[in-house]
């Protein structure tokens, strides 16, 4: 009977020991998974470059990671695809795409890269669009759209997209911003707080300024005209080689077909003074432009100038270490006769959104030379068909994400996410 009690209690105790190492084990792993920041750099590629083809699109250098369609992000077999941007979670580190469309914004956690997650749309305040464009500030996405009636500027807190318990959620905006209609485009300083809103049906598209950094009560703080329609604008805080303007908030306009690209100082929203502007040969429409990392030169791409005059993707290089007297510095042509659209710099590459040639990535270490000044290091083609001077394929691209994975937004394929090849 002794031994039996024993027996009993030894395995009384085993089966105690055993319960607590799972149970730790259960909470180990649930620790890393609520601790562990994304690390996409382990995963690997729904279809990696081989051969010059990632599964259907033509690659060279770049994986694709993951996709979805017009269709799932919409709900609409009408709808296209246009603008995006991206926003990382500061508690969790997970990355979101934010991608407009004609008729909604929709939002997706592209952390697992390969296995991205349509969370919800937000509506439209009226009317679809073929113009939509979306920035962030402070965990809030800000959404404007052209020829769209009143339209306003929709505010939506993304903290929102944490913990949700299913999807996916139709959205409402948080608030909207009625001191405007229709913008083609929106701006945002993040170190000043200030959005500006470009292209409005207000002000003869001239900027629009609003205080943002209550992002749920946007405040008017005045607007500008004197230098025309701005179709797309980047404003920073200046820290580059011109001395004279350091530490201004310093507007660069592409202005269309107006006075080509404008440079203004707008840190006195009541007092705006055109520091110069600059036009280039062969001009068609000044559509948007970034700066180098470093302020010194400004990237330009004109939409219609391949259509226009016949030639190659065309990019423009200004030197801007005198803002004062900008100069075209160098000129770049791609390989394909396709639109240039949207472009962006991070480090010393440029990532531009090149419509049926897809994402093109240039290296632009060698800038400042005359000749030979941006180079092509890769690329992605979001639109297999063809590369014609037409208004399909990669509308924007965002490749500020920690992870290195880049998000490319495409007229027709929606939403693909790709990856530099290892």
């Amino acid at each position: 009977m002794n031994n039996f009690k024993l027996k009993i209690k030894h395995y009384y105790k085993t089966l105690s020991l055993i319960v607590i190492l799972l149970l730790n084990l259960s909470c180990s792993e649930n620790e890393e998974i609520t601790s562990t920041q994304p690390n996409n750099s382990t995963q690997s590629s729904q279809s990696p470059c081989t051969d010059g083809l990632a599964g259907n699109y033509p690659c060279n250098g770049f994986d694709l990671m993951g996709e979805i369609d017009v269709l799932t992000l919409s709900g609409s077999t009408a709808a296209r695809g246009n603008d995006i941007w991206g926003w990382t979670d500061p508690s969790t580190q997970k990355e979101y795409a934010i991608a407009a469309l004609t008729n909604s914004t929709a939002f997706i956690d592209v952390t697992d890269a390969t296995n991205p997650i349509f969370l919800g749309r937000l509506e439209t305040n009226t009317t679809s669009s073929i113009w939509r464009d979306v920035k962030t500030y402070n965990n809030y996405a800000f959404i404007v759209a052209d020829n769209a009636g009143t339209h306003g500027m929709q505010v939506f807190d993304l903290t929102r997209l944490r913990n949700l318990t299913s999807t996916p959620v139709t959205f409402t905006a948080d608030t909207t911003f009625n001191g405007v209609d229709s913008c083609h485009n929106i701006v945002i300083n993040e170190e000043e707080g200030v959005a500006y809103l470009v292209g409005c049906t207000n002000n003869n598209g001239g900027p629009i300024f609003v205080d943002i950094t209550d992002p749920l009560n946007p405040t008017y703080l005045g607007e500008y005209n004197s230098a025309g329609y701005s179709h797309d604008a980047q404003v920073v805080t200046y820290n580059g080689p011109d001395n004279d303007y350091t530490g201004h908030q310093i507007y660069i306009g592409s202005n269309g077909n107006t006075d080509q690209v404008v440079i203004l100082d707008v840190t006195d929203k009541s007092n705006i003074t055109q520091i110069s502007s600059i036009s280039y040969p062969q001009t068609a429409y000044a559509h948007q432009g970034w700066f180098t990392e470093d302020q010194a030169y400004f990237i330009l791409g004109d939409e219609v100038d391949e259509i226009t005059y016949g030639f190659n993707t065309k990019t423009l290089v200004f030197d801007f270490n005198d803002l004062d007297n900008p100069s075209l510095s160098s000129t770049y042509f791609g390989p394909t006769p396709a639109i240039d659209h949207n472009g962006y710099v991070k480090g010393n590459e440029y990532y531009l959104a090149n419509y049926r040639a897809g994402l093109r990535v240039l290296d632009i270490s060698n800038i400042s030379a005359s000749s030979n000044a941006l180079v092509e290091t890769g690329y992605f083609d979001s639109y297999p068909a063809d590369d014609n001077p037409d208004f399909n394929g990669a509308w924007s691209v965002y490749p500020y994400f920690e992870s290195e994975n880049i998000i490319i937004g495409d007229i027709d394929a929606g939403l693909l996410i790709v990856r530099k090849s290892n």
